[in-house]
């Protein structure tokens, strides 16, 4: 038995809430048999508790929690000021229906995520998770375009390797076979066009290369078929669930071009890249563009509560606007516009203003970068790659279970990390000192060099 088999074994025998846990949970995004085989362990960590960028088990171990939690912690657990926030709403008002009621939080809310676009993007709708979203979206553009009299229009488009979850709808859009392939009889066709990923440049060409290549692709299909599609749908300047595929910000901007040219809606799918990640609010801004519809979940309630919304513009609302109850959009969830959820995102987006957070990331991410160089540099690395508070890259040559082994590895490490296939990526909360900088670094390239020496 190596070492660390017998790690992981001793961390699976810390209590019996591992046990417990296999009995009686199925767990998301995961083969539940390789918890549970000995010959290569993955481990299942109880988590006790959180307190800043860490999440502690049972036993004290600390884990650095390098991706946030899936990309939704920003501001790190147990944050006093997004506590103290929902402590207050909790004693005043935890939750009613938003069908004829309307509360303080939802309205604040909305008003200020409208003031981040400078009021193009003007109208919210609310549901609990991102593929909820996705599917909102969705449904709009087609409904709006129906209402405008333009009912063929029912196709939508994609980028190849495109990731947008994991419900019918959203599915359709998705491009990762991991994800969409054992569910293809049940899905939506949709349209797919070439990633402007830079990873595929060719010897002398750019990102920005890449971009207009990319976009020709989008040009060429709404020539053939604009009449029939309803919107595009992107996620700006990151594809996160393909391996971090980053593109130039000008490919939005062709995009967003072409889209008013063709009378076909641009979607931007925020999910996981707004909210500061890639070092602007919104993703989109650094392309000089607003889509039709974006939609947000993940990191704007910082981590705590289940939230998404789609915010639109005001003449998408106004198709919808009617005495005929079936031009209305009549979509709901059960806790849409939650209080306590929203609260949470008020919280969020004060200390983003009070910090000036997007300033002091910018220094952070400039540390980061200079600490991973050695890691950059790697004689097994390619493409390292950075994009605000997003950095990956890909190992050369590594086996079939890399992503299994490097995250059981990077547990004996004290760091979470998920990589995608052989592409290592970090997306660590905003909150990190210098010296879990410096940590995280050094780590990632200790566990690196474990995975690929076997």
């Amino acid at each position: 038995m190596t070492q660390g088999q017998e790690y992981f074994l001793e961390l699976n025998k810390q209590s019996d809430w591992v046990a417990r846990s296999l009995r009686s949970v199925w767990h998301p995004c995961t083969q539940m048999q390789h918890h549970a085989q000995l010959d290569n362990p993955v481990p299942l960590i109880p988590v006790k508790s959180g307190k800043g960028a860490w999440l502690y088990d049972h036993e004290g171990r600390r884990y650095l929690d390098a991706i946030s939690s899936w990309w939704v912690n920003l501001f790190g657990h147990a944050n006093p000021r997004i506590n103290a926030a929902l402590k207050d709403q909790l004693d005043t008002l935890e939750h009613a229906m938003l069908a004829g009621f309307t509360h303080e939080p939802v309205i604040e809310l909305s008003e200020k995520l409208s003031a981040l676009t400078g009021h193009v993007l003007g109208h919210s709708f609310y549901a609990s998770d991102g593929a909820s979203a996705v599917e909102i979206a969705l449904k709009m553009s087609f409904h709006s375009w129906r209402n405008n009299g333009k009912s063929g229009k029912q196709e939508f488009v994609c980028l190849k390797g495109s990731y947008h979850g994991e419900t019918i709808g959203a599915l359709a859009v998705t491009d990762v076979a991991l994800f969409k392939d054992a569910y293809g009889p049940l899905l939506r066709a949709s349209q797919t066009v070439m990633s402007p990923d830079a990873r595929n440049a060719r010897d002398g060409e750019t990102a920005e290369d890449m971009a207009r290549k990319a976009a020709a692709d989008v040009e060429r299909l709404f020539i053939e078929r604009a009449d029939k599609i309803a919107a595009i749908i992107i996620e700006p300047l990151v594809q996160c669930a393909t391996g971090m595929a980053m593109h130039d910000p000008l490919y939005l901007k062709l995009v967003r071009d072409l889209c008013d040219r063709h009378s076909v809606h641009l979607i931007l799918d925020e999910i996981a890249v707004g909210c500061g990640r890639t070092g602007t609010f919104f993703a989109c801004e650094q392309a000089g563009v607003w889509p039709d519809f974006v939609c947000l979940s993940k990191g704007i309630s910082g981590g705590y509560l289940p939230l998404s919304l789609v915010m639109t513009r005001d003449e998408i609302y106004q198709s919808f606007y009617s005495d005929d109850v079936t031009r209305g959009f009549l979509h709901s969830h059960s806790y849409t516009g939650n209080p306590l959820a929203c609260r949470a995102a008020l919280a969020t987006l004060q200390i983003f203003e009070e910090d000036h957070v997007l300033a002091a990331n910018r220094l952070k991410a400039a540390r980061l970068t200079a600490a991973l160089q050695p890691l950059a540099q790697h004689q097994r690395v390619r493409n390292f790659r950075q994009r605000g508070m997003i950095w990956a890259f890909d190992a050369i040559d590594a086996t079939p279970d890399f992503s299994r082994r490097y995250f059981a590895t990077a547990v004996e490490h004290e760091l979470l990390m998920r990589p995608i296939g052989c592409t290592v990526y970090m997306m660590p909360p905003y909150i990190l000192n210098d010296e879990e900088i410096d940590g995280l670094a050094a780590n990632t390239l200790a566990v690196f060099d474990k995975v690929m020496a076997g």
